[in-house]
């Protein structure tokens, strides 16, 4: 074997070659998950939950190009302006300018549905966000096929994704958070293919050297050789811009994130025998990943407020041409310094936010959803449209699969065993999505905060679980009796995922049941 085929194998490991199959088993879990997604998109056909913020704000920015206020004279008028908005009657709006404290991509994926389907229909108040949640689950099939190196477990992956009540919830609902989520994962997903082309790049150069007589003593081995430009950072780049340009929690995916993929350039280099390992990772790797990921994502971010520049008319668009510049900021143009006093506020708000909230939940609660969000409740009686007993109950709840978040709490500690002392990327990978998602939220205890926040790092769940399902499976050169216990445990596990996700089905999707099997699914209530 070559020095370059011994390094490759070293850095990149074992890949699945069954590419086609792995391709076609994706997207037939994503079709399955997309089934799930867009069955009835349209119901309930009135605004739920925070759909009365984001579904009207995604609208005024296709009107308006920002968002603009509600009529004063519907604002407290009877009927509601959501009535009003869910008869039909979408032009709500007067042309001044309401202060939003969520940057604009979010609301923008919600308009791209009104504008494509008609704002009058309720099925394109979700339509964005339903595509985004099921292309999610073929990126993440194919990211755990990638992180895992078995299309088996990456299958895994994306169909539990599927049936995850929270990812459901969210796909068919038109709130920021599944953007928030898609965002961040497609992130994930391209430095993990960087990784791969960025070790391929490595093995080959120092293979290369080492093949052709060179030592490790050559001045090439001393900090290692340059990686490239690495444009799938770019990719990486563009997309965690866009989850901080959906909310401002995205900047913690991009820190983190930005580390770990230096991190794993420090791994390759010491992998292959560079000397000088950790100041070549530094010199070579980690000022290009900075300039790459920071810079394109501020440039990413900045471009997302198009509209508010191209407009004269958005909330503080004018705050410059009052305020003079004075000293250094003299040389920053107007719309810039009065969007900077714009994110100001923006941050007064978020860190003063402690309104009490009945669904109001702390971050220590998350992992079990034992506070999980309702986000729409009717109740009827007989006779009723699909009422047929005394009493009925329509509901959407917000509760992830107890079985997939449940495993996911105990499979922390064997990550961070793994990571810690066996030393496995893999572990410290899917850690790395509930340091960005779910750790920060542990700095705002005074803040008023949800559960149905958690979506964002339900990509990383479901990671925690397959990276437990891949221990249960087994190496591929285990016993065959070993394999058979295995692969009971693995199909017993993604059964009772499915079933589980089954019963809960009718409170994630609003359909009118009886209130007794309303109760019976609500039987964590007396955790609360």
């Amino acid at each position: 074997m070559s020095e370059t085929d011994r390094l490759r194998a070293r850095l990149l490991g074992h890949r699945p070659t069954d590419t086609l199959y792995g391709w076609l088993g994706a997207l037939l879990v994503a079709a399955f998950g997309g089934v799930l997604r867009f069955w009835r998109l349209g119901q309930p056909d009135t605004l739920v939950f925070d759909e009365t913020y984001y579904v009207k704000q995604g609208w005024s920015l296709l009107q308006h190009g920002y968002e603009a206020k509600v009529l004063p004279e519907l604002a407290n008028a009877t009927p509601g302006v959501d009535d009003v908005w869910a008869s039909g009657t979408p032009d709500v709006f007067g042309t001044e300018a309401d202060f939003v404290v969520h940057p604009p991509v979010g609301k923008w994926v919600i308009a791209a549905g009104e504008h494509l389907v008609g704002v009058q229909d309720p099925m394109s108040w979700r339509l964005g966000v339903a595509v985004l949640g099921t292309l999610s689950i073929l990126m993440l099939a194919l990211a755990a096929r990638r992180l895992f190196g078995s299309t088996v477990l990456g299958l895994s992956a994306g169909l539990l994704l599927a049936v995850d009540g929270q990812h459901l919830v969210h796909s068919r609902t038109g709130l920021l958070d599944m953007s928030v989520m898609f965002f961040a994962l497609g992130g994930f997903c391209a430095l993990l293919i960087d990784r791969d082309t960025s070790r391929e790049i490595l093995a080959r150069k120092v293979g290369g050297h080492l093949d052709a007589g060179g030592g490790f003593d050559a001045p090439m081995m001393s900090h290692g050789p340059w990686l490239g430009l690495h444009p799938w950072r770019w990719v990486a780049a563009i997309s965690l811009g866009l989850c901080i340009g959906t909310k401002w929690s995205g900047l913690y995916f991009l820190a983190v994130f930005g580390l770990m993929t230096v991190f794993w350039d420090m791994g390759a280099r010491r992998a292959v025998g560079v000397r000088h390992w950790w100041r070549g990772a530094m010199l070579r790797d980690a000022p290009q990943a900075a300039l790459t990921l920071v810079g394109g994502a501020l440039a990413t971010y900045v471009a997302t407020w198009a509209g508010w520049f191209a407009t004269s008319g958005g909330w503080n668009r004018q705050w410059a041409q009052t305020h003079p510049a004075s000293g250094l900021m003299r040389v920053v143009p107007d719309p810039l310094r009065s969007l900077v006093d714009y994110h100001e506020r923006m941050w007064v708000f978020h860190v003063g936010l402690s309104t009490p909230h009945t669904y109001q939940s702390n971050p220590w609660s998350w992992m079990l959803q034992s506070r999980p969000t309702s986000f729409f409740y009717q109740g009827s009686k007989q006779g009723d449209p699909g009422c047929a007993v005394a009493e009925c109950s329509r509901a959407i709840l917000d509760l992830g699969n107890p079985v997939l978040w449940w495993t996911a709490t105990l499979a922390l500690a064997v990550l961070v065993f793994m990571w810690a002392f066996a030393r496995d990327w893999r572990a410290g990978a899917v850690l790395s999505g509930f340091v960005a998602g779910y750790l920060p939220w542990f700095m705002y205890q005074g803040r008023t905060i949800f559960t149905f926040y958690s979506v964002a790092f339900v990509p990383w769940v479901v990671l925690a679980v397959v990276y437990l399902l891949s221990l249960v499976l087994g190496r591929p050169d285990a016993p065959r009796r070993r394999q058979r216990l295995g692969l009971l445990a693995w199909a017993a596990f993604v059964v009772l995922a499915i079933a589980v996700f089954a019963f809960f089905w009718p409170i994630y999707v609003g359909e009118v049941i009886p209130r007794d099997d309303w109760s019976m699914r609500m039987w964590f209530r007396s955790w609360i």
